[in-house]
């Protein structure tokens, strides 16, 4: 049977809350924050990307993420070019010292949940990671209803 939205919004929270405070506990060793990590994941791909697009991966507002690439930046860790395809934005890359971090951390993150590989075992991992995928795309595309639903609410309250 399927479940109400209000217990699956509550299933998915409780579940991404754990899982960052997991993730977390690893990166306090490194002193290192779950947002830094985000960019320094992301960053590994070696492309480079912009303030935007680093900014929705790491889920952080605009302010935050330039604070957080500032300090990046300071540790040596990342590094900011411009865009040689537009000149007028950034683009952030990881320096040698910020690759091997990335590497040690993930190394650290996968061996703390390996334990929990058994639990998504014979498929169900990838079965989770789709269907999540899938809501979370669902989800994206209907922002548009929500703005035509709080439209709407807003014309009946003038």
């Amino acid at each position: 049977m399927a479940r109400r939205p209000e217990e699956l919004l509550h299933l998915l929270t409780r579940a991404e809350r754990l899982s960052v405070r997991r993730l977390q506990s690893v990166l306090d060793e490194f002193d290192c924050s779950v947002e830094a990590w985000r960019v320094l994941d992301l960053l590994s791909d070696g492309r480079g990307h912009n303030m935007t697009a680093l900014a929705d991966h790491a889920f952080l507002p605009a302010p935050s993420l330039t604070k957080l690439i500032d300090q990046l930046v300071d540790q040596n860790l990342v590094f900011r070019r411009v865009d040689p395809t537009d000149r007028r934005r950034i683009l952030a890359h990881l320096t040698p010292r910020g690759m091997q971090r990335r590497q040690r951390l993930a190394r650290e993150v996968r061996s703390d949940w390996a334990e929990l590989a058994p639990l998504l075992a014979q498929g169900d991992g990838e079965q989770l990671g789709m269907l999540l995928n899938r809501l979370a795309g669902a989800l994206e595309g209907s922002s548009t209803v929500t703005t035509t639903r709080a439209e709407r609410a807003v014309g009946r309250a003038r």
